[in-house]
């Protein structure tokens, strides 16, 4: 039975669709005060080392662009499986997809220490690392072929422009939608929705290999694609799932959005830390029994000191306790615990990408470390004015269009949703 009543569809034009203008008007200071904490994060890691600090806004930089391309194949999807029930939260995905334009121009802090640094952040960068590492050099010269800075500069661009291609579709088309009302549109963004996921798989992944993966030149592994899409994905959810709480503690969608959407979200969010275990755990099995040193000694690394006590806290906190957190009906209809859930998964996401990139962050010859307090410190601030940025642009987009797809024609379909 249903726990609330249909609504009948506001105008387009209801103050309820637009974004309230106590969160319009932080827009602005999310941005400056966002590139101020980016800033101070990353001069406070590059005062440890210069790897260090790279590494540091790396891993913010992972962090965000994770969020932005699981959002944009968050929206993809939908049309995808022309889904009725996610009408009334897209246009937030949509938002936040659109961020990997602005994430392209941060980019190339990374891409100047391949063109000036010689192995400041990828080890494979710096010409001496062969010799002095013992590698075989008929191996070495393989993955060189790949690992240029030239080759890995030309493939960034190309997934920049995939990804920005596709938000910029999918933005448009809904965004017109709004002010034609035409139907076709949809059928339109249906039909390319297919050869669009496949671009996006493609891109998603091997930007995995090349900007995380390559950080441990000789190690391997075809699953680290998906297990980097996993957390992408989960993390869409989360964001999607704060927006809309954050907009009807406001005032805005109060009576579109219901406990049937925050149902909704929740599942997917229990469904997708379930697929990162799953993922994360036959990565592991696999590497493990094989058991060849080419390919353990990524995990291996990651089992020792501080490393392996991350470990343990992404095994019992990032998967068992929102496991069972998120496995009640009750909790995923709540729209304050989905809220609370999805700031704690948003936060054990992050724990995950720094335990990816940071055991490579060492300087030549040592061996890689949290760097203390101050080390910790740099990477918070990193992250969260990198994110506080993202956070400010969405909400500057935000401002110029409806947070919901006024004249989509599932729209009353999505507000008439109930789960069975």
């Amino acid at each position: 039975m249903s726990e609330h009543a249909t609504p009948n569809v506001k105008p387009a034009d209801d103050p309820a669709f637009q974004l309230p203008a106590s969160l319009g008007s932080l827009s602005i200071p999310l941005i400056i005060g966002g590139l101020v904490l980016l800033g101070a994060g990353w001069g406070i890691a590059n005062s440890i080392h210069a790897r260090f600090g790279m590494s540091v806004y790396l891993t913010a930089f992972i962090y965000c662009i994770s969020i932005a391309v699981g959002c944009l194949f968050f929206v993809m999807l939908q049309h995808l499986c022309r889904a009725g029930w996610s009408v009334v939260v897209r246009r937030i995905a949509e938002n936040v997809m659109l961020m990997v334009i602005p994430l392209a121009v941060l980019f190339l802090p990374i891409i100047g220490s391949l063109l000036f640094g010689e192995g400041v952040l990828y080890r494979w960068d710096d010409p001496n690392h062969a010799v002095e590492n013992h590698l075989p050099i008929t191996i070495w010269a393989e993955k060189t072929r790949w690992l240029d800075s030239s080759w890995f500069t030309v493939r960034a661009a190309l997934y920049f422009g995939i990804w920005s291609a596709l938000a910029l579709f999918y933005y448009r088309g809904s965004t017109q939608q709004d002010a034609t009302g035409d139907k076709a549109i949809t059928d339109k963004l249906q039909y390319w929705s297919g050869p669009a996921i496949m671009m996006f798989c493609g891109a998603t992944a091997f930007a995995s290999f090349d900007w995380v993966m390559s950080l441990a030149p000789m190690w391997f592994s075809t699953m680290f694609g998906v297990y980097v899409f996993a957390g992408s994905v989960l993390s869409a959810h989360c964001i999607i799932s704060v927006a809309v709480y954050l907009l009807q503690k406001k005032g805005a969608i109060q009576d579109e959005v219901t406990a049937e959407h925050y149902h909704d979200l929740g599942k997917y969010m229990f469904g997708f830390v379930f697929f990162w275990t799953y993922i994360a755990f036959s990565q592991f099995l696999l590497i493990w029994y094989g058991n060849i040193p080419e390919e353990t000694h990524w995990f291996y690394e990651r089992q020792e000191g501080t490393w392996g006590q991350i470990a343990l806290i992404l095994i019992f906190f990032h998967w068992m306790l929102p496991f069972a957190g998120l496995m009640s009906r009750h909790i995923r209809r709540n729209p304050k615990l989905v809220f609370a859930w999805a700031i704690y998964l948003l936060i054990l996401h992050f724990v995950d990408i720094y335990w990816m990139i940071m055991p490579e962050s060492a300087a030549a010859g040592g061996h890689a470390s949290t760097e203390g307090a101050m080390g910790i410190a740099s990477s918070v601030l990193c992250v969260l004015g990198m994110f506080l940025f993202m956070i400010g642009m969405v909400l500057k987009i935000a401002k110029q269009n409806a947070v919901i797809a006024v004249h989509d024609p599932r729209l009353q379909e999505s507000i008439a949703f109930e789960n069975m």
